[in-house]
């Protein structure tokens, strides 16, 4: 049987300091989305992303493979965006097996408000803390990390 293969010091500390980013920044988005727009990380996530797509739909099941949640867990979410006038409900016109999410006037417009303090909440604890060379090798590390992931899985 072969030693354990342990971090080194270094190694420890930034594995550590992620960690605590990974476990901080999110809470951190959240208390600001939830005090100022009255909504979830994940929910505001979803909008953003459909406010991106061509004519602001897309499938369910490709928005819970995008925000990394189980398919029942999203719908929940979707009702709770329905009952505000966010998102609507449609069969998808080429597969009726399947629904699509699409963003409605309202939804659009009540993210275009939310959109300008989130940003400056991002930049704020983010972006303006580190020099465009870190970002630009913090998208590399991301890129390679999410990579192997994907690979492995």
């Amino acid at each position: 049987m072969s030693e354990p293969q342990w971090l080194s010091g270094d190694q420890l500390a930034a594995w550590r300091g992620f960690m605590r980013l990974l476990q901080r920044l999110p809470a951190a988005l959240e208390s600001q989305l939830q005090q100022d727009s009255k909504l979830s990380f994940i929910e505001y996530y979803v909008l953003a992303h459909l406010s991106d797509q061509p004519e602001h739909r897309m499938r369910i099941s490709e928005l819970a493979v995008l925000a990394n949640t189980e398919l029942s867990r999203l719908s929940h979410m979707i009702n709770r965006l329905e009952k505000r006038g966010f998102v609507r409900r449609e069969p998808d016109p080429h597969n009726g097996r399947y629904t699509q999410a699409i963003l409605t006037e309202a939804g659009f417009a009540y993210l275009a408000d939310a959109a300008p303090r989130h940003v400056r909440h991002v930049l704020d604890l983010f972006i303006d803390v580190v020099t465009p060379d870190e970002l630009r090798t913090l998208h590399r590390i991301s890129d390679k990390v999410l990579a192997r992931i994907e690979h492995a899985g």
